[in-house]
C-alpha cells in the first residue's frame, strides 16, 4: 500500500492542534492554510449519513469523498473519549494527513455510554466498516486498502474493528451484510477484513483496565460497561487481546510511556501477543510521551512511520 504525508501535512495538524509555538505557528500559517485550501478542493463532503439506527437513535458518519475516477483506499476514523464523551466534528482536523494523500475517509460517530452501554460501541464501529463494504462501489471505495484508526477509546474501537470475527455475534444488528440490505434476503458470513489499523494509544485489555486502581480510566470504564452482573464477561467480550490470532491485518500502534490514562502496558502486552500469534505489528513508543499531546517532531517521526508501514503493507 504505497502512500505520501508531506512533512507541510503533519506541521500543518499539529499547528491546527495548538501542538505547536505560537511562534512557529505563525511562521507556518499562511503555507499550511493554502495547503489545506488544495486539499480540500479534491474533496466531497457528505455529512451525516446514517449507517445505521439502533436504540431509536440515527448513527452517522461524514464521509471525505476524494474527487478521481478510480477506487481509492479509504481510511475509518474513530474518535476517543473514554466511550462517554468527543464527537466526530471534533476530530476532522485529525485526518488531514490522509487527505493529503487523496485518501477517502470515513468518520465515524458511535453511541455514548450515556446512550448505550457495552458492547454497543463496538457494534456500532462494526457496523460502520459494514457500511463501507455494503457502498463501495457508489462512492470508489476500494476494500482492498482499507485502513481503521482511532486514538484512545477510538484506538480500542479501531483493534475491535478489525480484529473480530463474525463468530464473536457482534455484527447480528447491521443492516444487511457486506453487499446486500436486510430486504434481499440471505446475508453472507464473509469475514471483513482490513487492511490494516493504526492504533493510538488505544484499551486493549478493558477486564485490565476496570480493575486497575482508581482514577479517569476507572471511572470511563465504569461509566461503559454499567452495574451490569456480567460485566467482566462483557469486558473481555470486548477486549482486543481476546481476538489476537494468526491471520489478522498489520497492526501499528503509538503510545507514549508515561500515559497516565492507558497504561503503556497495554500497548506492550499487545505487541508481545502479536508477535506470537505471528501477525505483522510495530510499536512505537514516545520517551515521556503522556496520553497524546506528542510534540511536533514526534508528530512527525510517527506519520513517517506510518506512512513507511502502510508501504510496507
Amino acid at each position: 500500500m504505497r502512500t505520501r504525508i508531506t512533512r507541510l501535512a503533519v506541521v500543518g495538524l499539529v499547528s491546527c492542534l495548538g501542538l505547536v509555538t505560537p511562534q512557529l505557528a505563525d511562521a507556518q500559517d499562511t503555507d499550511a492554510t493554502t495547503r489545506f485550501v488544495e486539499v480540500a478542493g479534491g474533496y466531497r463532503l457528505v455529512p451525516n449519513i446514517t449507517y445505521l439506527r439502533a436504540g431509536g437513535l440515527d448513527l452517522t458518519l461524514d464521509l471525505y469523498q476524494a474527487r478521481g475516477g478510480g477506487p481509492t483506499p479509504t481510511l475509518i476514523y474513530i474518535h476517543g473519549g473514554g466511550w462517554t464523551n468527543g464527537s466526530k466534528e471534533s476530530s476532522a482536523l485529525t485526518f488531514l494527513p490522509y487527505l493529503e494523500m487523496g485518501w477517502s475517509v470515513v468518520n465515524v460517530e458511535y453511541r455514548m455510554a450515556d446512550v448505550a452501554h457495552a458492547p454497543a460501541a463496538v457494534e456500532d464501529c462494526r457496523c460502520a466498516l459494514r457500511w463501507v463494504y455494503r457502498n463501495a462501489e457508489r462512492y470508489n471505495f476500494d476494500v482492498g486498502r482499507i485502513v481503521v484508526t482511532g486514538n484512545s477509546a477510538g484506538g480500542h474501537l479501531s483493534l475491535t474493528t478489525g480484529m473480530l470475527t463474525e463468530s464473536a455475534g457482534l455484527d447480528r444488528q447491521c443492516p444487511g451484510d457486506r453487499n446486500r440490505a436486510w430486504s434481499t434476503g440471505t446475508r453472507s458470513m464473509a469475514e471483513l477484513k482490513v487492511a490494516a489499523i493504526i492504533n493510538w494509544y488505544g484499551i486493549t485489555d478493558v477486564v485490565g483496565l476496570m480493575h486497575g486502581p482508581p482514577g479517569s480510566s476507572g471511572n470511563f470504564t465504569e461509566a461503559w460497561l454499567g452495574s451490569r452482573s456480567d460485566r467482566e464477561e462483557v469486558a473481555r467480550h470486548v477486549s482486543p487481546l481476546t481476538y489476537v490470532r494468526a491471520g489478522l491485518p498489520p497492526v501499528l500502534t503509538i503510545h507514549g510511556d508515561a500515559d497516565p490514562i492507558v497504561p503503556y502496558n497495554h500497548a506492550v502486552r499487545l505487541h508481545a501477543a502479536l508477535d506470537e500469534a505471528g501477525v505483522p505489528n510495530q510499536l512505537i513508543t514516545v520517551p515521556g510521551g503522556g496520553h497524546g499531546g506528542f510534540s511536533t517532531d514526534e508528530n512527525i517521526r510517527i506519520y513517517a512511520a506510518i506512512r513507511e508501514f502502510l508501504g510496507q503493507h
